[in-house]
């Protein structure tokens, strides 16, 4: 185990051996980003379970999300402009201006961009990079942030002022000029199932809010703008469920389409639940998939093998583990023809619309 107590060491050692580390993190960096972009190419995060490399890099590798972030970015460029590991390797350039620079990367000015960013901060590139590569100025905007209504009213939103210690610093102490920004959007944990929410909200969502609170009354609690949050996502939550799943408590009897890929609404609800609204793949080594977001029902025995569609039949995948096993059981390249066909077929379809007659596409829709 190393010893990680440093005071014996003298200043010129400890200088010597702070710089020796640097070059070895660099480096180690340069072959995590290139391991990661051989990782990302092939898909290996799928058969470990996991819906995309981000998920894998945070889930797997450990990493926190800003860190897993950065590096994927980079290992994608480092894909299409093999001097990118090279720099990083040497200490020339650090990930921030990798991630930087890869949106600005042609096979032109790759070695310009790397060489006029050399042992640059972050600061100095972005400077350089607006000099390269102007871009229009903000609109001018004023924005009142503040109560909007009078002080004998139902209570009004104000900002979180007990943020964590760590986000302290960022809280205005003073009121903020009038053309000051809100403040981002955040979700920030408090203590175990706490959270503490900020938002900046329009005129429109506060006149609905108000509303909302008017309408259930006092004896509601409607003045707990949790509750209120709360409510509002679970009538929300119920709304989508039936748009995405066709979940509903009753269910109306209708006639089954043609289409040999149909999946009648109650097989849909089914399964829904029967799977937790959540991708069912799992991997090798027993890793559930954790997706939740983009689901598919997808026919475990493939329609053009004589798939049903049964609750025993279907299963809910998310979009990258249902391509994956398409890819697995028919081919990639079979795959990749079959996307870019119907790819083909849906532009032409959105061209014909387009060059229609106005009646003809009022009686198509």
């Amino acid at each position: 185990m190393p010893n990680f107590s440093l005071s014996h060491l003298s200043d010129e050692a400890l200088c010597r051996d702070l710089h020796a580390a640097v070059s070895v993190e660099t480096a180690g960096t340069a072959m995590v980003v290139a391991h990661i972009a051989e990782f990302d190419a092939r898909k290996l995060y799928l058969p470990a379970a996991y819906p995309s490399m981000f998920a894998y890099c945070v889930g797997e590798l450990r990493l926190s999300e800003d860190a897993a972030y950065k590096r994927i970015q980079a290992a994608r460029a480092a894909r299409r402009r093999p001097g990118v590991l090279e720099a990083l390797a040497d200490g020339r350039v650090h990930l921030t201006a990798v991630v930087l620079l890869a949106p600005h990367f042609t096979p032109e000015n790759e070695a310009e961009l790397l060489a006029a960013s050399t042992h640059k901060s972050k600061a100095e590139i972005e400077q350089a990079l607006a000099e390269r590569f102007p871009r229009p100025d903000v609109p001018t905007r004023m924005e009142a942030i503040g109560p909007a209504v009078p002080a004998n009213s139902l209570p009004v939103l104000e900002p979180v002022r007990n943020w964590p210690v760590a986000d302290r610093a960022a809280a205005p102490t003073t009121p903020a000029p009038v053309e000051a920004l809100a403040p981002p959007p955040r979700v920030a944990p408090l203590a175990p199932q706490r959270f503490a929410l900020q938002v900046t909200i329009g005129q429109s969502t506060y006149e609905k809010l108000q509303q909302v609170r008017a309408l259930l009354g006092p004896a509601s609690g409607a003045a707990d703008l949790a509750a209120v949050l709360d409510r509002a996502l679970d009538a929300l939550t119920r709304e989508l469920e039936k748009r995405k799943f066709a979940a509903t408590s009753e269910p109306r009897r209708r006639r089954p389409s043609p289409g040999k890929r149909y999946v009648p609404a109650a097989i849909k609800r089914a399964v829904w639940q029967r799977d937790g609204g959540r991708c069912t793949f799992v991997g090798e080594k027993g890793r559930r998939c954790e997706a939740r977001a983009g689901l598919e029902f997808d026919h475990m025995l493939e329609v053009a093998r004589g798939g049903k569609a049964t609750v025993g039949g279907i299963r809910l995948r998310c979009r990258a583990h249902n391509q994956y096993e398409a890819e697995r059981t028919f081919g990639a390249d079979f795959m990749r023809h079959q996307r870019e066909t119907a790819r083909a077929e849906s532009n032409a379809r959105a061209a014909a619309e387009a060059r229609a007659p106005e009646p003809a596409r009022a009686s198509a829709d």
